[in-house]
This record gives C-alpha cells, sequence and structure tokens, in this order.
C-alpha cells in the first residue's frame, strides 16, 4: 500500500463551537402537512406567526386557532413568539402540525413539560393518512357495484 500524505486540514483537529441559539426549533406532522416551529423563550411579547402571516389572517377559524395555542395554555407559558413555516395539507391537518411542533418545542425549552404534554396526547404523531386507491376499485376500497345480468 503506498503512503499518502496527509493534508493539513486532515491532521488538524476539528474545533466544535457551540452558540446558543436565540430560538428553539421543532418538527411537527400530521398526515400531508408539515410545520417547522421556531420557539423565541426569551421575548416580551405574545406572537404566533404562520407563513408570515398572523395566526388570525393564517387560521381564520377559532377552532383552528385554539388548537394551535392548545399546547401553550395547557404549559401555562406567556410570553412567547413563534415563527412557522407550514406547507401541505388542507388547514385543518396543517393547524394540528403547528400543534405537534408547538409541543415539540416546549418539550425542548423544558423536559417538565412531558409530564402535562404527554397525557394530552400532543407529542403523539398522528399517523394516520388517505389509503392510497387500487387497481380495479373506484376508491380505496370501494368496488364497482355487482350486476347479476
Amino acid at each position: 500500500m503506498p503512503k499518502t500524505k496527509k493534508t493539513e486540514s486532515e491532521s488538524k483537529p476539528i474545533k466544535k463551537t457551540t452558540k446558543k441559539a436565540a430560538y428553539i426549533y421543532a418538527v411537527g406532522k400530521r398526515k400531508t402537512s408539515s410545520a417547522r416551529v421556531r420557539l423565541y423563550p426569551k421575548v416580551d411579547v405574545q406572537e404566533i406567526e404562520i407563513n408570515q402571516k398572523k395566526l388570525e389572517n393564517y387560521l381564520p377559524y377559532f377552532e383552528y386557532q385554539k388548537k394551535v395555542q392548545e399546547p401553550l395554555k395547557t404549559v401555562g407559558l406567556e410570553k412567547y413568539k413563534i415563527t412557522v413555516k407550514v406547507a401541505g395539507g388542507g388547514l385543518q391537518g396543517q393547524a394540528e402540525a403547528i400543534r405537534h411542533g408547538i409541543a415539540r418545542a416546549l418539550l425542548e425549552l423544558n423536559a417538565d413539560y412531558k409530564k402535562i404534554l404527554k397525557p394530552k396526547k400532543y407529542l403523539t404523531r398522528d399517523s394516520r393518512k388517505k389509503e392510497r386507491k387500487k387497481p380495479g376499485l373506484k376508491r380505496a376500497r370501494r368496488a364497482p357495484q355487482w350486476q347479476k345480468r
């Protein structure tokens, strides 16, 4: 085996720097929706921004707004700023994906929140998706109507 020379970059040890992030990052998913959540804990405002729009503008229905805020109210977090980038699915799936992402971010913030969030199933990824259509059928399981004659 021929000897190869080590370059300067290979011989020097790599320095790892740990920089304290200004936010906590988490991903939440539901059906085909995927939400990338950033939680800014050291902020004195109460704000949720989804795809660069306010929560009330992006999710106009009260039920969806409530669904997004459930983990925060359960934990009792008063001051927070959350930015979310969500894609895929409809409003219902997106709201549940955001809720899942926020719950995961809160868990990164404080591990003690697991006792509060887990029984309410905010940390559980709901993996139910639409079943694919099979050949010869009208839908996933709906067969064509049977004809005797």
